[in-house]
């Protein structure tokens, strides 16, 4: 019988070793698309429902707090995109996200953005639907170049930061009536955050990239 080889000490630990990478190549990708004077940004989407996020609370002694789930599954839509330099563009709706839709946000961008955008963003289904591969391909990727976010290090998505701030802190005792309160929340929750370019910097560092 022969026994299997011992692995080289830290051979467990292959995840550290992509993260690092993976913060070198998006570094190196940052480095280059300033030197270029080209636009860099982060793509994410997320889902804002009516229950909130209740972090803490007070109550009598013995008496603990019943919380009543509002049981729907209406909930808000939302696509962003953030940049090293603090900006930040962002679109809701009442229903879920699909192609259509992240074209239009793109076509929204290189209408609003000068210049050659840099978009990175991770490898959803949605990200790698034939309507984005055709919208790429009849001239879009001359301006919005891609980079796929690595599968194995999500950590690294800046936009992470962003949805965190919005559903932790800017929402966290938000109980919507219905979907139009929802909305006017959320919009007054980016304004917020928009008018904080530090904050959207701090995000970044989050991420330690």
């Amino acid at each position: 019988m022969v026994l299997p080889k011992a692995r080289p000490a830290g051979s467990s630990a292959r995840r550290g070793g992509h993260c690092a990478l993976a913060r070198r190549h998006l570094a190196g990708l940052q480095k280059g698309v300033q030197d270029q004077g080209e636009s860099i940004f982060f793509i994410d989407e997320s889902g804002f429902y009516p229950v909130p996020s209740i972090a803490r609370t007070y109550a009598p002694v013995g008496q603990t707090p019943i919380f009543w789930e509002w049981c729907t599954r209406d909930h808000l839509s939302a696509i962003s995109a953030i940049s090293p330099e603090g900006k930040l563009y962002f679109h809701s709706q009442d229903r879920a996200l699909n192609s259509d839709d992240v074209v239009a946000f793109l076509a929204h961008l290189l209408r609003e953005v000068p210049g050659q955008i840099v978009m990175i963003w991770d490898g959803a289904p949605i990200h790698r639907s034939h309507i984005i591969k055709e919208f790429l391909a009849n001239g879009a990727s001359q301006r919005l170049p891609l980079e796929r976010l690595l599968a194995y290090a999500p950590e690294l998505n800046w936009g992470e930061g962003l949805w965190q701030q919005l559903k932790g802190i800017e929402w966290r005792h938000v109980c919507g009536f219905d979907i139009p309160h929802l909305r006017h929340e959320l919009r007054d929750a980016v304004k917020r955050v928009r008018r904080q370019p530090r904050l959207i910097h701090g995000f970044f560092r989050g991420a330690k990239l």
